[in-house]
């Protein structure tokens, strides 16, 4: 399995469902390849189908072997270790990405399973998920994105279903983000956790990045009890992006999800 590169850790960092070329994340290092990596998008000639045609650097959108999302089913019995989740108050920033909204979280906020730690570096949001679960579709999803000295990233996600207005996300939504890239600064500082579910169950698969170059090595951690959100603030987010942001679930193969 390839690993994840310096590089492809920086570009994800940078770009994380976002393609625009001059832009970079607040939690990680400009890089002069980013500026000059090719269009990409969710739709048409440089949507997901295409992606590996794009640049070599991009050939395992079309040929990896572990890529994420996928259809979540067929599960495989295992004892998951708890997630201790050590989140702070650190969201300190939203911003509009191009293909997603992203925010920024100062450090400090932990994430540890199986004895190694992890740091939350920034959450985002796709609509509709990327992720199923048996075949079922929710309107939105998000990635908690996590890594840990060596680079290695974890991404937790959790699924939205239509319900009560989620008062959470509520507190950081609907903000004026027509400017890609401008950001704009969350006060106080938000905890994630507040988004997240009551219940910590997960689901756990070997998987990739969702976005060009869809690098491989990411441990993907699924919780398994959805919250709530009402259609008015998928249809907030989905008005900003302008078209569906999911990458279309990939094939399986030999990999085993444990729940």
């Amino acid at each position: 399995m390839k690993k994840l590169s310096p590089l492809f850790l920086a570009l994800f960092l940078t770009s994380c469902t976002n393609n625009s070329e001059s832009s970079h994340s607040e939690s990680s290092h400009s890089e002069s390849s980013h500026s000059e990596s090719p269009h990409w998008s969710y739709a048409g000639a440089t949507g997901p189908e295409y992606w590996a045609s794009l640049n070599a650097d991009y050939q395992l959108c079309g040929d990896g072997m572990a890529q994420s999302p996928i259809n979540l089913s067929a599960f495989t019995e295992a004892d998951l270790s708890p997630l201790e989740i050590a989140y702070v108050d650190g969201g300190s920033s939203i911003v509009n990405k191009g293909h997603t909204v992203q925010v920024n979280v100062d450090a400090g906020s932990m994430l540890s399973v199986d004895n190694q730690s992890f740091e939350l570096l920034q959450f985002h949001f796709q609509s509709p998920s990327e992720n199923t679960i048996e075949g079922e579709s929710f309107p939105m999803e998000m990635h908690l994105v996590h890594a840990n000295e060596e680079g290695k990233l974890t991404v937790l996600a959790v699924l939205f279903e239509l319900g009560a207005e989620n008062s959470a996300l509520e507190s950081i939504w609907g903000r004026q983000l027509d400017t890609v890239e401008e950001a704009s600064a969350i006060e106080p500082l938000f905890n994630v956790e507040s988004l997240l579910p009551a219940d910590r169950q997960y689901y756990r698969f070997d998987g990739s990045l969702t976005t060009p170059p869809c690098s491989e090595g990411v441990t993907w951690l699924v919780l398994a009890e959805q919250v709530s959100v009402t259609q008015d603030q998928v249809d907030w987010f989905y008005d900003l992006m302008g078209e569906s942001t999911n990458r279309p679930v990939q094939m399986i193969n030999d990999r085993l999800i444990y729940n």
